[in-house]
């Protein structure tokens, strides 16, 4: 059993680990440097993208610090984030070691991104379910900036 062979056999399996729900940084383009989530992974491409990509939904702006002695308006208004769906290459995603268990499937749909309203209704959707989670102060690390 030779190296050569060895190397073969491993070649054909290479492991899936850009999953669905798995936190991804974004690389290149105007989200780079944006933490995104994947709602759908394409491993073998499809016929107009011919390479390994995924449909993520990401935060382009972060909610902002909250404290206890803000009013409730000023609370509301930090935690306001912008989200953003987009297919992106997998060489212009990192993953993360992080997944977060929210439901996006059902509004981020890829079909969402044929047309600017439904990709505006689709990104409202997932604005909100976003937010709800921002304010259950769980997934601590996804909503932080990162600071480089």
């Amino acid at each position: 059993y030779s190296r050569a062979e060895h190397e073969n056999d491993r070649e054909g399996t290479m492991v899936k680990f850009l999953k669905a729900n798995k936190v991804v940084v974004v690389l290149q383009g105007r989200y780079a440097g944006k933490k995104a989530v994947i709602v759908k992974n394409y491993d073998e491409g499809t016929s107009s993208r011919p390479y390994g990509h995924a449909l993520v939904c990401g935060l382009a702006t972060y909610p902002r610090k909250v404290t206890k002695k803000m009013p409730k308006k000023k609370q509301d208004k930090h935690s306001r984030v912008k989200t953003f769906i987009k297919t992106v290459n997998y060489n212009h995603l990192m993953p993360t070691r992080y997944t977060l268990d929210v439901d996006l499937k059902a509004t981020v749909t890829p079909d969402a991104l044929e047309n600017a309203t439904k990709k505006t209704a689709a990104r409202k959707e997932a604005k909100k379910v976003l937010e709800e989670r921002f304010k259950t102060g769980k997934s601590r690390w996804f909503f932080t900036r990162l600071a480089f």
